[in-house]
């Protein structure tokens, strides 16, 4: 009974922690939040202050017009304003707006709309009725770079950045949060008034800002509190009328702070806090968190520029993360290219990671290192016992599907591994094959962690009045805490050089493996040799398809008063058959050429190619009223023909199977790390996910020729350049939302046997 006590309270405390707290239903009293229908901009929900202000209840004001509040001049440059794609560009919108006493306020209105599509208006009194000037936000802004661009080292880095902020906003204390692997954060930055108690340097548990708040962060880059004493304000009605769906307040700047991060801000004596998200790849990295003992307002110019200035900032910030360590990233590659050297030349790539100097430890600075290979193991260093690594292996087979794998605690993951935490504590593994690995081993080392208060003890429960209620714990002192069964961490640069080391040792495995190499050689010659059928018979076939076209046709020319109907009917088929299979055999024809040219690629401008594409279809552009536009676009080693004939059987799809609407079709082009990603996008009839790989397979098709014409080989042809220039093809889409087709094109030439060995690899990895 105890234990089914104790399960449903760990219950209750995940569900508290998982709280929905962006649909509180109130708002913070500083400004005033109306809930809006569009386009009339009818009133469906309000705060319940607005008569404190405005001299009007809100069951006034329900289900009317924002002309009861705001004059015909302001709704008709709101309305105009709202039409607007991204609703930045008018925000914050002044609203002069005449209040119970007659008298004007100025407002600072901030418009957004929410997840079900309803508008969304917050007032805020304006502080000062003019923005920021630009000239002096870029100085302040200028300012603060020229200060970190003179900075080498992270820390002072990320120092002055604390320092820049706090003088612009002026808050009792500025603090740089980093988030780690594990979810928990630490304080490596803060700028503060001399009497504060210090929070540099200590950690803080992952149930400090839960999920929720964390998603909320990413939502919303920029959070204000100006008074943690302030009582909250009621949205009304609670629910919305139209859909009996409580508000959500994710991008809300009034949203009313939960309850328990309110306590949580007392017992730091925090009277007023500013929290400004840094995102790193879409994920958030950490925060800027300002905190002042009294209450502080701070304008929503004011705040935008400290966004601005924030992401600007985190641009170097993590600029300086990936070049702090250039140093070791450069000893790192010339180890790597030493290992694969060393593979390149040995009978067995095993003896080149492992009977070389340097080898395979230096390469991640790791104790020991186990090569499983073939159902053997080759080890160096100080390793686990070849019985616990069978399980070990076992375990990452079953448990782990990514190119790559580490944690500095496997006891964590995976509990034998205590048994041998003195070899292995830390863990880097990286698959060859579903059945090969290559691991790398750190020791244990026993850390010490200065905590703020004790994490073991991060909430409390108050049972008030029969209902669970999360309370923050109280203690924010110094906590130390002994770590056990831990290594020192896998730097990035050692997890990227790991990385590295896993394409060479494929690629060279693939290169030595004989079977393999016959069985491409034999795939490539006999591919030559259909590609030599299919190119004849094509050829062969025109001649006597045009004499059957031009008897029959001369047959109705000759006898046309003699045919009936249905002698005409039949003549017609036979023409149209003949038409089709001339298409058929021209799109062989084009197939099978693709890549028997000689193939010399040069530096070919995309957007020449794109633009002879364009010209040759300016005919079905202009029928079906199509919009293609184009971002700018690279110089590319490529085959000027074949390029051009790809973005024609691309965009000539994107006009084929367009939707009731003309057609809307951009051409997009980005750099990755050694190719270029291009991408086209248009709002057609979309395909279906199941058929997503179908659709590139010769003669393939998902409509009959009466609905759409072709012969289902414009999207194999287009496969086939791609891969001819060493690249990637592949589409995103859902049924009736368009569709984006993507392919790659490498920078930079690469030797065919190369290609082959990456062509080969895929398949044995089961990749396209």
């Amino acid at each position: 009974m105890k234990m089914n006590s104790e399960l449903r309270m760990s219950d209750h405390l995940a569900s508290l922690r998982e709280t929905p707290i962006h649909i509180s239903g109130q708002i913070q009293p500083h400004g005033i939040i109306l809930v809006l229908e569009e386009p009339e901009l009818k009133i469906l929900q309000v705060s319940s202050n607005i008569s404190s202000l405005f001299g009007i209840y809100p069951a006034d004001l329900l289900m009317t017009n924002l002309e009861e509040l705001l004059d015909p001049f302001q709704i008709s440059q709101i309305k105009a304003g709202l039409l607007e794609e991204n609703l930045d560009f008018i925000n914050p919108t002044k609203i002069w707006a005449r209040t119970k006493g007659d008298d004007y306020v100025v407002f600072d209105g901030i418009f957004h709309r929410n997840g079900e599509g309803f508008l969304i208006l917050e007032l805020e009194p304006a502080i000062a009725q003019e923005n920021i000037p630009f000239l002096s936000f870029y100085h302040l802004a200028r300012a603060s770079i020229n200060h970190i661009e003179t900075t080498a080292n992270l820390r002072d880095y990320c120092q002055i950045i604390v320092r820049e902020v706090r003088k612009v906003t002026g808050f009792d204390r500025v603090m740089l949060y980093k988030f780690h692997e594990d979810g928990h954060g630490s304080v490596i930055a803060e700028d503060k008034l001399e009497n504060l108690e210090p929070y540099l340097g200590l950690h803080y548990p992952e149930s400090d800002i839960p999920k929720p708040a964390r998603q909320l962060f990413v939502e919303n880059l920029i959070r204000l509190i100006p008074d943690t004493n302030a009582e909250p304000i009621e949205i009304i009605p609670l629910k919305n009328p139209l859909n009996q769906k409580s508000l959500d307040l994710t991008k809300s700047i009034l949203r009313s702070a939960y309850s328990c991060h309110i306590e949580y801000l007392h017992n730091m004596g925090v009277g007023a806090s500013l929290t400004i998200s840094l995102i790193k790849e879409g994920k958030l990295w950490g925060l800027i968190a300002c905190h002042h003992q009294t209450p502080k307002y701070v304008s929503y110019e004011l705040r935008k520029a400290c966004e601005f200035l924030g992401r600007v900032i985190f641009t170097e910030i993590s600029d300086k993360e990936e070049t702090e360590d250039y140093g070791y990233q450069m000893q790192l590659k010339d180890i790597q290219s030493r290992l694969v050297e060393y593979m390149s030349q040995s009978d067995s790539f095993i003896d080149g990671l492992v009977k070389e100097k340097p080898n395979i430890l230096d390469l991640t600075s790791a104790q020991g290192a186990a090569i499983f290979f073939g159902g053997q193991y080759t080890l160096i260093g100080q390793t686990p016992e070849e019985e616990d690594l069978n399980f070990l292996v076992q375990w990452l087979q079953k448990n782990v599907n990514e190119e790559i794998f580490y944690t500095d605690s496997l006891p964590q993951f995976y509990p034998d591994a205590e048994r041998y935490k003195n070899v292995s504590s830390g863990l880097l593994a990286i698959p060859i094959s579903k059945r090969n690995y290559v691991l790398w081993f750190r020791p244990e080392v026993i850390q010490t962690v200065n905590w703020g208060g004790d994490p073991n003890n991060a909430f409390e429960v108050n049972k008030s009045q029969g209902n669970l209620r999360l309370c923050p714990r109280k203690s924010f002192e110094l906590w130390k805490q002994t770590v056990s069964c831990t290594s020192l961490k896998w730097q990035h640069v050692e997890i990227k050089a790991a990385l590295e080391l896993r394409k060479a040792i494929v690629n060279i495995v693939l290169r030595q493996a004989d079977e393999l190499a016959q069985l491409a050689h034999d795939l490539e010659r006999s591919n030559a040799e259909l590609k030599k059928f299919a190119y004849v018979a094509s050829h062969d076939l025109q001649e006597p398809l045009n004499q059957v076209a031009n008897y029959v046709q001369l047959l109705e020319m000759r006898y046309q008063n003699e045919l009936d109907e249905d002698a005409t009917e039949f003549i017609n088929y036979a023409v149209d058959g003949v038409s089709l299979m001339q298409t058929l055999i021209d799109d062989v024809l084009a197939y099978s050429k693709v890549d028997m040219q000689a193939i010399a690629f040069q530096a070919i401008e995309v957007k020449g190619a794109l633009d002879r594409a364009l010209s040759n279809l300016r005919q079905r552009i202009r029928e079906s009223e199509a919009t293609i536009t184009h971002d700018q676009l690279p110089v590319v080693m490529a085959d000027d023909t074949q390029l051009m004939q790809l973005f024609q059987n691309l965009i000539g799809n994107a006009i084929k199977f367009r939707s009731h609407e003309p057609p809307k079709i951009h051409v997009a082009a980005s750099r990755l790390e050694d190719e270029w990603l291009f991408s086209i996008t248009d709002n057609g009839i979309g395909i279906d996910p199941q058929f997503s790989d179908r659709i590139f397979v010769i003669f393939q098709r998902l409509h009959t020729r009466d609905e759409y014409h072709g012969t289902g080989m414009g999207l194999a042809i287009c496969k086939k350049i791609v891969e001819c220039h060493r690249g990637r093809i592949w589409v995103e889409s859902q049924l009736g939302k368009g569709a984006t087709f993507y392919f790659t094109i490498p920078i930079g030439g690469r030797e065919r046997e190369r290609r082959n060995g990456r062509n080969v690899q895929n398949n044995l990895f089961g990749r396209r």
